[in-house]
């Protein structure tokens, strides 16, 4: 299913230039606590690309596939969805 990934992929961007301008801090020996704080808010942002790619995805694909008549891609579904969470949990 085809998705407009334009907001996704500006997103991406930005924290790409950020991500660079954390690598610039650490080779200009930056105040670590300042260094650490911009890796967080990397961390943020990748987060909420993640949600909202997330959400495109329950929003179209999950549906088709619950609202389908394929019980096994029902299932295929659901238990990507799970593994997602799960992954999201660990440290």
């Amino acid at each position: 299913m085809h998705h407009d990934n334009t907001d996704a992929i500006r997103r991406l961007k930005t924290a790409e230039g950020h991500l660079r301008g954390v690598q610039r801090m650490l080779e200009e020996d930056a105040y670590c606590i300042d260094v650490i704080r911009q890796i967080q808010a990397v961390q943020s942002s990748l987060n909420k690309i993640s949600a909202l790619l997330l959400e495109q995805h329950l929003n179209s694909c999950v549906i088709t596939a619950v609202r389908g008549e394929d019980p096994a891609e029902r299932e295929r579904v659901m238990k990507e969805i799970g593994d997602v969470f799960e992954a999201a949990t660990r440290v």
